[in-house]
């Protein structure tokens, strides 16, 4: 939520101005609850651009001039992930609340160093998980977390395109933070990823992974698989999952019905609920029950998402994707990438670096 509108307005300023800079400069100034001050990019005249001929938000290349102001309380960092560090450090230091794209850092450690910043000066570190505040996915972690679906038995995430392929990172830190974020946000509390798995090939010559599978193992016995592509001349975007009652699609391109609920599935009898001759007998039996799609409202994630900085800085209460979800993020990618390197081995997660 907001904050009231009697409450003053958080002065924030959005540094870069590349690819995901503008869509942050928009949600900004639509909402009550911020004043954008500033939009900081080294590239002066992209960021004139971004903000139109008659707009009052200054313009500066210098990140040191940014966080000088009294007036920014709050910063929005869109830049790439290798300089996560230098410039959200910098402006926690500064004593500013910060919102980091994902990934969080370009490594674990540099996450943490994050983290441990902000929980020192208590100001709020939150990361930019942007699928995590779409209203479907906002519905997927309200039903598991009430029990709804059942215990989770199997996660099964495809998000394949004919993308860009990056100079820097492969497609799992490309395409699979999106993914990861969405499990960590999802999740029941008592569940949790304790190893993964990961192949990945690069069929095009790239010099890095630009097709790759994700297989984690949950603290519940179930499983997750993760699909991430690059090369796909087809856009797909579902994620499937299936529980011990029901079992959720989510088709992410079907703005018609985004969401299919089924009461379908595979029941099992206990041995004692069963007589002498029934035990011999199969224990499994099918439900077939309905399909309900369930009615979502149409609302931009970015705008949820800003609603949520808002709220965790007037509160000092953590955001629902704060610094630690984007360390287990980072947690896992790395397992995964030391996984590929290892030709597909299952990489234990630290526990610690999920607490």
């Amino acid at each position: 939520m907001t904050p009231p509108l009697s409450a003053p307005a958080i002065g924030v300023a959005v540094v870069g101005a590349g690819y995901w800079g503008p869509n942050l400069v928009r949600n900004f100034q639509g909402s009550t609850a911020f004043r954008l001050h500033w939009l900081c990019d080294l590239d002066v005249e992209r960021a004139q651009r971004v903000l139109g001929g008659y707009s009052t938000v200054r313009v500066s290349a210098d990140l040191d001039e940014v966080l000088a102001d009294p007036d920014v309380h709050a910063v929005a960092i869109a830049t790439p992930a290798g300089t996560h560090l230098p410039v959200a450090m910098a402006a926690l230091r500064a004593g500013k609340h910060v919102l980091v794209e994902k990934p969080l850092a370009a490594t674990y450690t540099e996450g943490l160093r994050l983290v441990e910043e902000a929980e020192r000066r208590g100001l709020t570190l939150m990361c930019d998980h942007t699928y995590c505040y779409t209203p479907a996915v906002l519905r997927v972690r309200e039903l598991l977390h009430a029990g709804e679906l059942g215990e989770l038995h199997f996660l099964d995430s495809v998000r394949i395109n004919l993308g860009l392929v990056q100079r820097d990172i492969d497609v799992v830190w490309d395409l699979a933070p999106h993914d990861l974020s969405i499990l960590d946000f999802v999740l029941p509390p008592a569940v949790r990823p304790v190893a993964v798995a990961a192949h990945g090939a690069d069929g095009i010559g790239a010099g890095r992974a630009c097709v790759a599978y994700l297989t984690l193992q949950l603290s519940n016995g179930a499983i997750a698989h993760i699909h991430v592509n690059w090369l796909s001349p087809v856009k797909i975007r579902t994620a499937i999952f299936g529980g011990s009652k029901r079992t959720l699609v989510w088709d992410d391109l079907n703005p018609s019905q985004r969401l299919s609920l089924y009461d379908r599935g595979v029941d099992v009898a206990s041995p004692e609920e069963l007589g002498d001759e029934q035990r011999r007998d199969i224990l499994v039996s099918y439900r077939s029950g309905d399909m309900v799609a369930p009615a979502l409202p149409e609302r931009e994630a970015l705008r949820t998402m800003v609603e949520e900085y808002a709220r965790a800085i007037t509160t000092g209460t953590p955001a629902l994707t704060d610094g630690r979800a984007g360390l287990r993020v980072l947690e896992i990618l790395q397992a995964a990438t030391r996984s590929l390197a290892d030709g597909g081995a299952m990489i234990k997660i630290d526990e610690r670096h999920t607490a």
